[in-house]
């Protein structure tokens, strides 16, 4: 048996031998292998990119002998003279890339010499993006541009964030900091710093916050590092009307000294420059014309997570502390004058968290994101609507004021309301002119004559005697009970209401008010009080059933957009289980879009297409 297995191996050996062995073998690879072998790098697999591996491999080394002496095998890829620039740029940014990510690993080294790299990186992306032979527009369709795009973005990343963490380490000289031997200079107007020029108390790369909640991420690929700039908390900032966004996004770009590639080489100045993407969705940089990357979602997820309104909302509507008192209009990104202005207000026991997903939508909507800019209203909704038209319609007169004191910019001219449940309410009067129809309603509702007439009157105007906004022309009216609801009637919301307190603050707000309902004769029933924000929307509440029928601006053009619970009802006895369709429904307006939802229906996708859609139209058109 041995004997014939010794002759059966030296036959096999002695075919081998006959008919060769072959070098190269063939075998069938995944798409998903074939992926990860074009497009895997030092940034996704973390290790080499095949391409950088076939450089390594034409110059005699290899992936294991560059890593175990980096300065060296960098210095012989300088020197090699059988690779294209291209080759050679994207390599050294690649093993750049390599080294600075082993080193952060580590932790050990100084931050300059971390800097230093990150750079060195970045700068070799940007040598091969902008000064090879071939423009970045003949290889747009190439896989390693991509990578090297990827390079510079991440590089810059780094590079900025090491130099905002340890800015109190660099030597300054002016506005110019000197480390790792570079000259850094930077361009910072895009992040509208503070009077007292107080830099922000952090800055994120968007690409390291993930959010729940938030259906879409909206992101805009091209050049740069999209960041989140965390800015400090104003002194007061609970008392002003508005606040500019705290969490701006902006993007980090480098640009390199130089106007050749062996100038771009040998420099040792740079200029970091950060860009608001809102304004700028492109930038010129080495004689091209580029996309700025941008993320839309990160500083507005940011500020909902940050916000802690959920609470605070509820705490507000129960008149406990650290509720508010007042309106404060929050700007959504920092002012624009170029763009119309969207003012959003959310319902009863709700703060702009009601809007998570229109609002991150509609700035998604490119079209929509260059039009216009969002204003969102954080109103205390335990007060009475009254109140609370008036207090928003100075707050946000307050901020207009502050941009654009003569009123001729976009943002201040052309304005839509969009308003939710009790926001669809407030936003109607908003656009409504009661003049002195409910003065003299309550006049003749109480038989008042002279002085005392003329005391009530005077106590009741501020809140009663009011006009459209003239700077609004569209308004979107959603699940808005403009005729009341008896949901407000029943047991539960009467047990709620009655739990409702106004705050003291408030109280000295409406002081005159309550001063001029005490001189109202009620025929010896209990005199009459200021109601809350629950008494308001009762379809049997006096002041509603009083506005249910003032004239909206005929320069307004309105939409209604309701739901509905009810499928087995006809549609006007429908409700969404909180509003009537009669109560929601207004005769004049220019669309009406009843969408299969409970009361919550601005959140549904039907609700942001339909918004989506009239904010589209053309002014010229209905």
């Amino acid at each position: 048996m041995l004997m014939r297995r010794l002759r059966l191996g030296a036959l096999v050996c002695a075919a081998a031998l006959l008919s060769g062995c072959a070098a190269v073998t063939v075998s069938a690879i995944s798409p998903a292998e074939y992926l990860q072998q074009r497009r895997g790098d030092i940034l996704t697999t973390g290790k080499l990119s095949a391409a950088a591996s076939e450089v390594l491999r034409i110059i005699g080394g290899d992936i294991a002998a560059c890593e175990a002496n980096a300065g060296s095998c960098r210095a012989d890829l300088a020197r090699s003279e059988l690779l294209s620039d291209e080759q050679r740029l994207a390599t050294l940014s690649e093993l750049w890339l390599e080294s600075a990510l082993a080193e952060e690993k580590q932790g050990g080294h100084p931050s300059a010499e971390l800097l230093a790299a990150w750079l060195e990186s970045a700068r070799y992306a940007y040598a091969y993006l902008f000064y090879t032979t071939r423009t970045p527009g003949q290889r747009a369709f190439e896989e390693r541009q991509t990578q090297i795009r990827d390079y510079y973005n991440y590089a810059v990343q780094k590079a900025v964030g090491n130099l905002f963490r340890h800015r109190g380490e660099y030597r300054p000289d002016g506005h110019v900091i000197h480390v790792a031997g570079w000259q850094i200079d930077s361009e910072l107007s895009a992040l509208r710093l503070p009077e007292d020029g107080t830099l922000p108390e952090e800055l994120l790369p968007a690409t390291s916050l993930s959010f729940s909640g938030l259906r879409n991420v909206y992101r805009r690929d091209g050049f740069g590092a999209d960041l989140v700039a965390v800015m400090p908390k104003a002194a007061q900032a609970n008392e002003m009307a508005f606040q500019e966004t705290r969490f701006p996004v902006v993007t980090a770009l480098i640009r390199f000294d130089g106007d050749s590639l062996q100038a771009v080489l040998a420099t040792q100045q740079l200029m970091v420059m950060l860009v608001d993407p809102y304004r700028s969705a492109s930038i010129r940089m080495a004689g091209q014309e580029l996309p700025v990357a941008a993320n839309f979602t990160a500083g507005y997820g940011l500020w909902l997570a940050r916000s802690g309104f959920g609470v605070q909302a509820l705490r507000t509507l129960f008149g406990r502390a650290d509720g508010i008192s007042r309106p404060q209009v929050h700007l959504m990104q920092p002012y624009d004058p170029a763009k119309r202005t969207i003012v959003m207000l959310h319902g009863l026991a709700s703060s702009p968290e009601a809007w998570i997903n229109v609002a991150n939508e509609l700035m998604g909507d490119e079209q929509l994101r260059r039009r216009y800019q969002i204003w969102q209203v954080y109103y205390p909704s335990n007060a009475p609507l009254a109140a609370n038209n008036a207090a928003i319609r100075k707050a946000l007169a307050a901020t207009l004021a502050q941009f654009d004191p003569a009123g001729k910019a976009d943002a201040a001219n052309d304005m839509v309301l969009i308003g939710h449940s009790m926001g669809g309410v407030l936003a109607r009067l908003m656009v409504s002119d009661a003049s002195n129809t409910l003065l003299d309603a309550i006049t003749e509702e109480y038989h008042l004559k002279g002085r005392k007439a003329e005391k009530v009157r005077a106590g009741l105007a501020p809140y009663l005697n009011f006009t459209a906004m003239p700077q609004v022309n569209r308004a979107i009216f959603i699940a808005a009970p403009h005729r009341g609801t008896s949901f407000a009637n029943h047991k539960v919301a009467r047990w709620i209401a009655n739990l409702v307190t106004l705050p003291i603050t408030m109280l000295d707000q409406l002081s005159d008010a309550a001063g001029s309902l005490a001189q109202l004769d009620t025929g010896g029933s209990e005199p009459l009080r200021i109601p809350n924000s629950i008494d308001n929307l009762s379809d049997k509440d006096p002041f509603v059933r009083l506005v249910a029928d003032l004239p909206i601006s005929p320069k307004v053009r309105y939409h209604s957009i309701m739901g509905n619970d009810t499928p087995d009802l006809p549609l006007a006895e429908s409700s969404d289980g909180v509003v009537p369709y009669a109560s929601a429904h207004l005769d004049g307006a220019v669309s009406e879009k009843v969408i299969p939802s409970w009361h919550s229906v601005q959140e549904s996708p039907q609700a942001i297409l339909e918004i989506r859609r009239i904010l589209r139209l053309p002014d010229s058109l209905p």
